[in-house]
């Protein structure tokens, strides 16, 4: 049980704390293992700890083990959905849907722990330290579990206080007269944000930011026209949209996991918790 939570997080350190055991009993524990075994099965890389041919045997026979015990403890009425999960995932994802669909999540599994770490950034080839990693667009990796969870897109917003002094912009060109709010463009790290942005004109100086909230503040605030989710600006009764139906840029979350995450219990009920929670959201807007 020891390796699975390491094949599953990457790191002996996140597997320490599921386990609620400290560094040393899980390097202990793998070295027993192996030594059992006869041969390594994990291999340290730059982004943690994977599993090698022989440790992908032990990952199906410590599954098997998983559900056993599963079982065993079943019959007393015990929660199969138990332990931690950690969650990367960009902040409007997480205050948008993520944070309620686990809270609901925990609601029926009390003894489920749900850590959410904010993360813009491209999907990582090694998921260490995380069960989920959130990302924007279509991730190209390796050794994982990859599903479109979902689909929104980029849209332009301004006050109304604002157009009526700047002049609301009939065409794409014209936003060239107008201040963007946008990320940093230095700090983009995801291919497809900066794609959106590409697609607009060069704007006068204006107020940029790292934090999504930080784009939707400064845009009711009246410093420009922002570049917004439109599961954010929609919903924020102080912004209208701008150059509506002439400007769209369609994007995708989807969620990545180790290949071993989606068959624990904790880690697809995630899954199913966090794709249950946007289907309800989205039939409830139509």
């Amino acid at each position: 049980m020891t390796f699975l939570s390491v094949a599953r997080l990457g790191r002996y350190t996140a597997a320490a704390e599921v386990l609620g055991v400290n560094h040393s009993t899980v390097s202990r524990r793998i070295t027993a293992l192996e030594t059992a075994m006869g041969g390594r099965v994990l291999v340290r890389t730059a982004g943690g700890w994977e599993v090698t041919a022989l440790g992908r045997r032990a990952v199906g026979i410590a599954e098997r083990i998983e559900g056993s015990l599963r079982e065993l403890v079943e019959d007393d009425g015990a929660d199969a959905v138990h332990g931690m999960v950690r969650i990367s995932a960009p902040d409007a994802f997480t205050a948008a849907f993520l944070a309620p669909a686990m809270t609901l999540l925990r609601r029926a599994h009390p003894h489920l722990a749900i850590e959410l770490l904010s993360a813009t950034q491209r999907v990582r080839q090694n998921r260490s330290g995380v069960d989920l990693e959130v990302v924007v667009g279509r991730p190209q990796v390796l050794r994982a579990y990859a599903t479109p969870v979902c689909a929104y897109a980029l849209r332009l917003y301004a006050t109304p206080a604002y157009l009526a002094e700047r002049g609301v912009p009939e065409t794409v060109a014209e936003l060239s007269g107008h201040p963007l709010v946008y990320y940093v463009e230095s700090s983009l790290q995801v291919d497809e944000l900066d794609r959106a942005l590409q697609e607009l004109p060069d704007s006068p100086a204006s107020v940029r930011s790292t934090s999504v909230f930080a784009h939707v503040e400064a845009t009711a605030a009246g410093a420009g026209i922002g570049l917004l989710p439109d599961f954010l600006g929609d919903t924020d009764a102080r912004l209208a949209r701008v150059l509506d139906g002439a400007y769209a840029h369609p994007l995708a979350y989807w969620a990545v996991a180790r290949d071993e995450g989606p068959r624990n219990p904790a880690v697809a009920a995630t899954l199913e918790a966090m794709t249950g929670y946007i289907r309800s959201v989205q039939e409830i807007d139509v």
